[in-house]
Formats: C-alpha cells, sequence, structure tokens
C-alpha cells in the first residue's frame, strides 16, 4: 500500500510543464512579444483608499442595541439605492461608500418608522459616525 503512495509522489514530482524544456532563445522570444490590446486597457482595480466611512448603531426606543436592522444607501437626488446592509447583533454597521458626494441612508424595521439622514461625503475625515434611535409605529384606532 505504502508503495503505491511512493510511486505517485513520484510520478506527480516529474510531471514538469512544457515551459521548463523551451531553449533560452525561445523563452526570450515569447517573452518579448506584444501584449494583446486587451490587456494595454485593462480596467484598473478600484482603491478603498479614498472610500468615505460611514459607520453608526441602531437603537430601540428603549435604548437597546437593535441587530437585523435594513440599512440602504443613495446617492442624493437618485431614486435607486446602491448599498444595502444590515446591522449586526450589536446593532452596529459599517458601509463605504466613495467621497465626494452626498448620500441618503434610509434605516428600515419591521414595526418601526423608517428614519432617513443626509450623509455629507464631500470633504472632511473620510468618516462619519451616525446613531439612529428607531420609534415604533403608531396604530391609531
Amino acid at each position: 500500500m505504502r508503495v503505491g503512495w511512493v510511486v505517485a509522489l513520484c510520478a506527480a514530482a516529474l510531471v514538469v510543464p512544457s515551459a521548463a524544456y523551451a531553449t533560452p532563445k525561445q523563452q526570450d522570444a515569447a517573452s518579448s512579444q506584444p501584449q494583446s490590446s486587451s490587456s494595454k486597457h485593462a480596467k484598473q482595480k478600484y482603491s478603498h483608499a479614498n472610500d468615505f466611512l460611514i459607520r453608526g448603531t441602531v437603537f430601540t426606543e428603549k435604548s437597546l442595541s437593535f441587530p437585523g436592522v435594513q440599512l440602504r444607501i443613495r446617492r442624493s437626488g437618485e431614486k435607486k439605492f446602491r448599498w444595502e446592509d444590515q446591522t449586526n447583533s450589536r446593532g452596529e454597521f459599517a458601509i463605504r461608500v466613495p467621497q465626494g458626494t452626498r448620500y441618503e441612508m434610509v434605516v428600515h424595521a419591521k414595526g418601526f418608522a423608517d428614519q432617513a439622514r443626509t450623509i455629507d461625503a464631500r470633504n472632511g475625515s473620510g468618516e462619519n459616525n451616525v446613531v439612529f434611535r428607531m420609534e415604533p409605529v403608531k396604530r391609531g384606532k
């Protein structure tokens, strides 16, 4: 049984890519070929270095942390929400958005009135701390 494993490991070690067998002239020719046009104009990766961090906490009307509350964020003046999240088990959240504009944040929980805040991410420290205190929906009879 052990011999089978040893043979399999030796066979795996002997498998070498074909590029390793190329002569130095072939390797130089392959590396000097121009790149394709699609790789020249490749989209650069987005860096979060200049993002604006919106963090905060959501509480109930009795000042208890409120887990599972839905958070939605959109740019001011837009109809479509672009970012969504939920509060964690301690009622906390943190969302990164691009800096340089104003945002509207809407907090929603079943049985509670929605709350909205405007967040100004045009300038500043790159961070904003927000606290929400949810109020139950008043049901009139």
